[in-house]
């Protein structure tokens, strides 16, 4: 049973922030191409948006080596 929880625990830590980041950058720039002004505001907010995703992917990967 924890070797099934492990794996899904390794698949959504590979899988997820692959997507949070595509969807991070996507809405960055979607904010740029509208308001090119904006950047400074949107940018620090991107860069934080991308470290919570990646850190939630570590969160995943030692969670599925710890449940093995």
């Amino acid at each position: 049973m924890t070797g099934t929880l492990a794996i899904v625990g390794f698949g959504l830590s590979t899988i997820g922030p692959g997507i949070a980041t595509g969807l991070i950058f996507a809405a960055y720039i979607n904010g740029l191409a509208r308001q090119p002004e904006a950047r400074g505001l949107l940018q620090p907010i991107a860069f934080l948006g991308f470290a919570l995703a990646e850190a939630l992917a570590l969160f995943g990967l030692v969670l599925a080596f710890v449940l093995k």
